[in-house]
């Protein structure tokens, strides 16, 4: 047995080595020690055997210090930097990656592309960048020249009632709590709602400021309708309130870093209070406000409050609504969330054919048709109505088809429209964004389904027991004889 002196061992090799010098010296049989190895006896013994001439060293991976047998050849390494650096040094590694397979043939995994990007200093790891230096900004000057607004989604009550959102506005000079409001969702209508509380308290501020999401900002490229405002962005322009986005979170700080005291605060303050629904939640919130605003809101720079009164022209019902285009048809009629909307026939209305009129959806529901600022009167038809019970049980003759129509609707996909608004602020559920099992769009439904629907509601057929016995009996009975034509002859 040779002696090299000192040498490195991983812990895996120290166990193999306890295991064979164990049993090299007798006190375990080579059947154990393979098992123990997981390697073959015939593998154990050649350990031995380089156990016994070279000692500890010989049971050393001799792959230490070679190069891996799956490494990139240097060749290829050289071409791929080669490329990076003349055509992809400011890609990404996945992109680089896919464009050396589409481009050049060079099939690599994408962490391969990166290490010779990061070898290569083409690319830079996220944890070695030197961080975002966000630097503070001044405070406005006056109260209501910026308020920032944001919904911050928690478990308000706890274990007490469901999770919902809270509304919050914060001016920016002061750091006062403006506006609170408990609504289940974010929604264009929970904005509606709470800023016109805003405005019929304080009056219109200077701007608001919010983040990126599509209530505040339209964020399809593609997007050709409109006039590249959202509902909630047009309402503010009506009001000559000028609508801001921030870019990160932390330029709006301020709002955000609201939201982490109120949900420790006010959390509490709900508890202690018994408060576990929305309503009681809303009409503590002044009071909270209140007493929050006196701890801590700050002095403004300026006396001078920027926010201003409210025109008589201004009619917040209206501007706070959900408003879209519709072309009327030919007939008179246009659609809107699945609804067909029948205008009444009038030499006035008839000018309308062809011609976009508004179509405004109010908090609570109502839709109003709106031309040249004038209402229009209409009637509807529901493509998504459902037939009443009592109409299939009263109606003796239609019944029976009623009930046929109803088992159609129950395979119809009763969806709404996904450009309409979200309604949950008036108590309707979420909509859902895919449609139920076993559900198509009325549409697509055919004859097929007609028909499975009659089997289901039509009566069972008689067996083929049944039908056997009515068959003996005609035949018993025999068949009725024929009337004959001509002279009768009486006997």
């Amino acid at each position: 047995m040779k002696d090299r002196g000192l040498i490195t061992m991983s812990l895996r090799e120290v166990d193999r080595f306890k295991v064979i010098q164990a049993t090299a010296e007798g006190l375990l049989a080579q059947v154990r020690a393979a098992e123990r190895l997981g390697i073959t006896t015939r593998q154990v013994r050649r350990l031995i055997q380089r156990w016994r001439m070279d000692g500890p060293v010989g049971l050393l991976s001799r792959q230490r210090g070679q190069p891996g047998h799956r490494q990139l050849p240097r060749a290829v390494e050289a071409r791929v930097r080669e490329l990076i650096r003349d055509a992809y040094a400011d890609f990404g590694p996945t992109l680089a990656c896919e464009k050396l397979r589409e481009r050049h043939g060079i099939h690599l995994a994408k962490e391969t592309v990166r290490r010779i990007m990061i070898d290569a200093g083409f690319w830079v790891p996220r944890k070695q960048r030197p961080p975002k230096v966000h630097q503070p900004r001044r405070r406005r000057a006056c109260l209501g020249e910026l308020v920032q607004i944001d919904g911050s989604d928690h478990a308000w009550f706890e274990d007490r009632g469901p999770p919902c959102t809270l509304l919050v506005f914060v001016d920016d000079a002061t750091s006062r709590l403006m506006q609170l409001l408990f609504v289940p969702t974010e929604s264009a209508f929970s904005y509606f709602a709470a800023t016109r509380a805003y405005l019929e308290r304080h009056g219109k501020p200077v701007a608001f400021y919010s983040d990126k999401a599509g209530i505040f900002r339209v964020n399809q490229p593609n997007a050709t309708g409109g006039d590249g405002h959202t509902q909630f962005g047009r309402a503010l322009y009506e009001l000559n309130i000028e609508s801001l986005c921030a870019n990160t979170s932390q330029a709006k700080g301020r709002v955000e870093r609201m939201n982490g005291t109120l949900q420790d605060r006010l959390v509490k303050e709900l508890r202690l209070r018994g408060i576990s629904s929305m309503e009681a939640a809303n009409a503590f919130a002044p009071v909270f406000q209140a007493d929050f605003n006196v701890r801590f809101a700050r002095i403004p720079r300026s006396d001078f409050n920027a926010h201003r009164p409210l025109r008589p022209d201004e009619d917040l019902d209206r501007i706070f609504t959900w408003r879209e285009w519709r072309k009327v048809s030919a007939s008179l009629t246009l659609q809107y969330d699945k609804t067909l909307y029948l205008l009444e026939d009038q030499p006035a209305h008839r000018r309308l054919i062809h011609r976009y009129i508004e179509v405004a959806e109010y908090p609570d529901g109502r839709i109003e048709l709106w031309a040249d600022g004038a209402a229009l009167p209409y009637t509807t038809y529901d493509r998504l109505s459902e037939i009443d019970q009592g109409a299939v049980v009263e109606n003796k003759r239609l019944g029976h088809v009623l009930a046929i129509a109803q088992q159609m609707q129950a395979k119809r996909d009763d969806r709404r429209s996904g450009s309409t608004p979200s309604r949950t602020l008036s108590g309707q559920p979420l909509r859902p964004r895919r449609s139920a099992p076993d559900t198509k769009r009325q549409r697509a439904l055919d004859e097929q389904d007609l028909r499975h629907a009659i089997d289901e509601l039509a009566p069972p057929h008689p067996g083929p027991d049944t039908a056997g016995q009515a068959s003996t009996t005609a035949l018993q009975k025999g068949p009725k004889p024929k009337p004959t034509k001509g002279k009768h002859t009486h006997h």
